[in-house]
């Protein structure tokens, strides 16, 4: 039967059928529901960003099961159209493992085989495998950190699933905020939209075809008395504005989701008080408000590839050293699902 209930998780984005539940949080008559999981219970999929861009990156993984399991990274650079590199790993029961994203290694010690050039970014994405095949059977935490040569940091936990399935009916509007102000000379902003699909248990393996993966956003901010400056839609995926798709994307979006938007964008800065410290895009351009928050509000995308799973992250600096990230968090919000059996 239909049940309802009310869940926070962090800028989470889903389409379509199947869609994935959290399957140790209940509400109401006991539905599980959708949910990230960033520590604590672990998760079979971690999310993470990487920037060589006179910047130095590095991923921490950790398995916090007594047993041993084989891992699958997934490397995706967006300066290079989205090229993927990808390697499989062993670890033993309650191991940890952190990856330079300069130099990767293997668990072991041994070179994983994946050489990333300077100046790449894009995103990293950890799943639990099991004979070949994407398994919730096992969690992982994990971390990544980001230390620019200007002396300031990024550092944040890794976002990811702990699941079980159901079928969705309908998904309300995903409303997203991230806080942001000036606080220590801050004048720089890093923000990081992931969005990879066919997340599920059983799938070989994650996609970030940026024509096959994104989704619409409708960007406002609001300042401290809460006063909203509407900005423009912008289009989160695994795409930059060299890659020859990037007009194909436009196109396609004002497609899926009317209006669409006229940029698309990995990486973007806030506005024009808080610019991107590596030029990109400006999620509200035209605006100088120092301090309040971004709102962003799923509007549509491509459904093909489907779970759809997406993490957005701001990272402020100072331009020297003094440096902070931060996931968006989503606000409750509401929906309708047929749970199996």
């Amino acid at each position: 039967m239909d049940r309802h209930s009310i869940f926070i998780i962090i800028f989470i984005m889903f389409f379509t059928l199947p869609v994935c539940f959290i399957s140790d949080s209940k509400a109401g008559d006991g539905a599980p529901f959708l949910g990230p999981e960033t520590d604590g219970g672990g998760s079979y999929i971690l999310t993470s960003v990487f920037d060589l861009r006179d910047r130095d990156s590095f991923v921490q993984v950790t398995n916090i099961t007594d047993l041993p399991i084989t891992i699958h990274v997934q490397i995706f650079a967006v300066n290079d159209n989205c090229r993927e590199n990808d390697f499989f790993d062993d670890y033993t029961g309650n191991d940890t493992h952190v990856y330079n994203m300069s130099d990767i290694m293997r668990n072991d010690g041994n070179p994983s085989g994946v050489v990333l050039n300077d100046g790449e970014y894009g995103m990293v994405i950890v799943t639990s495998i099991v004979n070949g095949l994407i398994s919730d059977r096992f969690n992982l935490i994990g971390n990544f950190r980001i230390e620019d040569n200007a002396g300031y940091e990024y550092r944040t936990n890794s976002p990811g699933l702990s699941v079980n399935f159901g079928q969705i009916n309908t998904v309300q509007p995903s409303i997203s905020t991230v806080n942001f102000n000036t606080e220590g000379d801050v004048s720089l902003s890093d923000g990081f939209a992931l969005a990879v699909g066919n997340v599920q248990p059983g799938s070989p393996e994650v996609t970030a075809d940026p024509l096959d993966v994104f989704g619409v956003l409708d960007i406002d901010i609001y300042d401290l008395n809460e006063v909203p400056f509407s900005c423009r839609n912008i289009i989160t995926a695994c795409i930059d504005e060299d890659n020859p798709r990037y007009e194909e994307l436009l196109e396609e979006a004002a497609s899926e989701a009317p209006p669409g938007a006229s940029v698309a964008s990995f990486d973007f800065g806030i506005n024009d008080a808080i610019p991107s410290s590596k030029g990109a895009v400006l999620a509200c351009p035209n605006n100088v408000i120092s301090e309040g928050f971004v709102r962003a509000n799923l509007i549509g995308g491509e459904p093909d590839q489907v779970p759809f799973f997406g993490v957005g992250f701001i990272g402020l600096n100072n331009g020297n050293g003094r440096g902070s990230m931060d996931s968006f968090w989503q606000e409750n919000t509401i929906i309708d699902a047929n749970t199996p059996g």
